[in-house]
């Protein structure tokens, strides 16, 4: 048997493989969000249509019903299109692109910054832990959404006005990310102050390892678990967070849209009739959030040593 065939057989036999196959609602959460992310990576080659290509796009294909020949040009969609003539099931293909890319890219910033924060804070103490903990007790006082509004529209006034469009979804990932690292620090930091008095800091300390390098090779690796149960949770909140700034306008211009200006432009029609504008974007939100939202819940249990 070779190396990678072992390490695979050692895998599968781990008990968080074990914990995975005993499960049918993480097996099914996880093909569901593993569904909703191919298809968005592959979109361009999965989508029927470029929904956001004007050349492409024939007005008289608007509000044509689910699987229902359009009257005018007899084509039919599966999900049906938008007052434009979008095909709704390309829509949501290439707006999970965006709205996946925001989750991702907030929740890697977060983390980050809530990683090092909470290390500097743990191995620092005195002032320095307080001043950090005051600001992250404070922060929690509000919601994260308005947290993200604040910084989105301070971020927003300071860009120049041609960069605005250009620099949103940076500036949305920012927003996002700056409004939940208090969650990844405070777990860190109390995680790294019950490690770094244990005896292989102590022995790392006496024989001169600089500071950084005990941080970040011997505590770091030992305060993870916690941190990676807190990002699937973190990213199903993330892509939320996302889609309710697209949704009040503030968050991805329209010209790339995602899930969430998608629904709010097919908020606008769901009292005239057109119910299928808003139905798919939100349900494939509501798939999406969820399934991430039962991996988080699965994976908290797996790496908890009490469950065991």
């Amino acid at each position: 048997m070779s190396q990678s065939t072992s390490k695979l057989a050692r895998m599968w036999d781990s008990d968080i493989a074990y914990s995975f196959r005993r499960s049918p609602v993480t097996i099914i959460a996880a093909i569901v969000a593993l569904a909703i992310i191919l298809g968005a990576v592959f979109a361009p080659w999965i989508a029927p249509h470029n929904p956001f290509d004007p050349s492409s796009l024939n007005l008289m294909d608007g509000f044509s019903r689910p699987m229902v020949p359009n009257e005018f040009s007899g084509n039919t969609y599966l999900m049906g299109t938008d007052n434009q003539g979008r095909d709704i099931f390309s829509t949501i293909l290439y707006g999970a692109r965006i709205s996946l890319f925001v989750g991702f890219a907030a929740v890697a910033f977060g983390m980050i910054l809530g990683i090092t924060l909470g290390l500097i804070a743990a191995w620092r103490g005195g002032w320095v832990d307080s001043l950090l903990m005051r600001i992250a007790d404070v922060q929690l006082s509000f919601p994260s959404i308005l947290i993200a509004l604040l910084i989105f529209g301070i971020a927003r006034g300071v860009i120049p006005t041609n960069m605005r469009e250009t620099m949103a979804i940076w500036v949305l990932i920012v927003a996002i990310g700056l409004s939940d690292w208090v969650q990844f620090a405070r777990v860190v930091r109390g995680a790294a102050m019950v490690e770094k008095n244990k005896e292989y800091v102590q022995a790392a300390r006496v024989i001169g390892v600089h500071p950084a390098r005990i941080i970040f090779t011997h505590i770091l690796p030992n305060v993870l678990g916690p941190v990676l149960v807190i990002a699937t949770i973190s990213l199903a909140l993330a892509i939320i967070s996302e889609a309710t700034l697209s949704f009040l306008g503030v968050g991805v211009p329209p010209t790339q849209p995602s899930l969430g200006t998608l629904i709010g432009n097919g908020q606008k029609y769901l009292f005239s009739g057109e119910w299928w504008i808003l139905l798919f974007p939100s349900a494939t939100l509501l798939a999406l959030a969820l399934s991430v939202n039962l991996l988080g819940d699965w994976l908290r249990d797996a790496l908890n040593p009490r469950l065991k």
